[in-house]
């Protein structure tokens, strides 16, 4: 099988400047006109480029785009999309509309400053024309800038707008082509784009659920969040400055031990902060090792799961840090406020496996010296043993020497703490047991879930359910 070559940054840009097609504007704040900046290098720009502008003055920036929260958000970006583009159909319409597809190309950034301590980060979008007098499609990226140097994250972003740019006039038939193009001639060491947002007649059967998940399969990032109506979220406009709560699980499907466990962890921590529960974030995660765990991914069956959270009114996270440390250390990127996991026991046991830290140099210790450098505790569901009929909980967990001195070490530490209020009548609810019973039509699954979950699986035939379950 021959590897596709990939194309150079400039022949897109130049494939582009070419196609007489395309004609638009280029707006671009906070870090240069880095990608309009390829097209007029390239040469051909003319038939291209109807007008570049960055208004980098915040009060020429609110005359001509309108006063916004936050020059850097997502807001500011759809003004600055919504305003070109109709100028660009005011103005050109009469004479370009029947040959030409419009579009507006806009980026708000902050690059790295010269003092060097802040979040480097920003928005880009096109909003266009599919084809000529087409109605608007549009994708939004947010994207994180790694590189350490201004010059490189400059040269970063100007390269990801051009992979924008020809993802939408070339790739828009194929949505997952477009995400996997954006980092051409880049890397993820060097740029991250964790939220993607398709809209428009374009891409009207897309699923932006199914984006978030690709980008995180794809590696573009390492978690992507989205609310219980399907709206994509970028994680620092949601974690900044807030307590975040997470359950890690398959929710396949949604038990009532998983609705306790996190009701439960939320009361605890909202308790041990003094502060409203209302001001917590919980996030039920989806791990991209347990949505892989069969080989391949099954979006039908990840989109079962996502409904069925949805259906709890909790957010979903997808991530691929199945090490928890990596998870702490990604969530510490948007919030100083205390972090909470909340697990069953068996999931504790697993923690101190020692040789799951093999890939780092210090070991087990370093990864819990990473997982709780932060303001992080694991609060601890107690589990039933099916065999034995014992409960499990923290005082009786039992590991092998030396793991029970470091476990005994965290205990007393306050790290790792017990929940004490839970359903009992929930503990011997499993959720292999409760997809086995829905394959095997024995309706005594119905009393395992929530009621609404029991209704979303039955209406909509999810896990392989069927009408005419036995009573019995």
């Amino acid at each position: 099988m021959t590897q596709e070559v990939k194309i150079t940054t400039r022949e897109k840009a130049f494939q582009i400047n070419l196609d007489h097609r395309r004609y638009g504007t280029f707006a671009e704040i906070g870090a240069g006109q880095e990608v309009a900046r390829w097209f007029f290098r390239v040469g051909g720009a003319a038939s291209t480029i109807a007008k570049s502008i960055s208004a980098y003055d915040m009060a020429v920036s609110d005359a001509i785009y309108g006063r916004a929260k936050r020059y850097v958000s997502r807001e500011r970006l759809q003004n600055m999309l919504d305003h070109e583009h109709s100028l660009n159909l005011e103005r050109l319409r009469d004479t370009k509309e029947n040959v030409t597809s419009f579009f507006a190309f806009a980026d708000t950034v902050t690059a790295r400053s010269y003092k060097g301590n802040n979040e480097c980060h920003g928005w880009m979008g096109v909003k266009f024309q599919a084809r000529p007098r087409d109605e608007d499609s549009q994708l939004i990226l947010h994207v994180r800038m790694l590189d350490q140097e201004n010059g490189l994250q400059q040269e970063a972003l100007g390269i990801i707008g051009v992979n924008l740019l020809y993802a939408c006039f070339y790739l828009s038939h194929d949505p997952e082509k477009m995400l996997e193009s954006l980092l051409d001639n880049l890397t993820t060491h060097r740029i991250e784009v964790d939220m993607a947002v398709f809209s428009g007649i374009e891409f009207r059967q897309v699923d932006n659920r199914v984006a978030s998940l690709k980008l995180v399969q794809l590696g573009l990032s390492g978690a992507a969040m989205f609310d219980p109506s399907g709206k994509v979220l970028q994680p620092a406009e949601i974690l900044r400055k807030r307590p975040v709560l997470i359950e890690r699980g398959s929710f396949r499907p949604v038990t009532r031990v998983n609705v306790d466990m996190l009701q439960s962890a939320h009361r605890r921590f909202a308790a041990d902060l003094q502060c409203g529960e209302e001001t917590i974030v919980e996030l039920m995660e989806l791990n991209m090792r347990n949505l892989l765990a069969t080989g391949a991914l099954d979006l039908d069956d990840f989109l079962a799961r996502a409904d069925l959270i949805a259906a709890t009114g909790k957010i979903v996270l997808i991530s691929d840090y199945f090490d928890y440390h990596r998870l702490a250390s990604w969530i510490a990127l948007f919030t100083t406020e205390p972090v909470a996991l909340v697990m069953g026991v068996p999931s504790v046991r697993e923690l101190f496996v020692e040789k799951l830290y093999s890939g780092l140099e210090g070991g087990i210790l370093e990864g819990f010296g990473r997982l709780f450098t932060a303001d992080l505790r694991i609060y601890v569901y107690p589990w039933l043993d099916p065999v034995s009929g014992k409960v499990h909980k923290v005082d009786t967990l039992d590991l092998q020497s030396p793991m029970q001195n470091l476990y005994r070490h965290v205990v007393e530490g306050g790290k790792i703490q017990q929940l004490d209020e839970y359903d009992e009548s929930a503990l011997p609810i499993l959720s292999r047991d409760v997809l086995q019973r829905i394959k095997n039509k024995d309706a005594s699954w119905t009393s395992m879930v929530p009621p609404e979950i029991a209704e979303i699986v039955k209406r909509r035939h999810f896990f392989g359910y069927r009408d005419g379950a036995s009573e019995d």
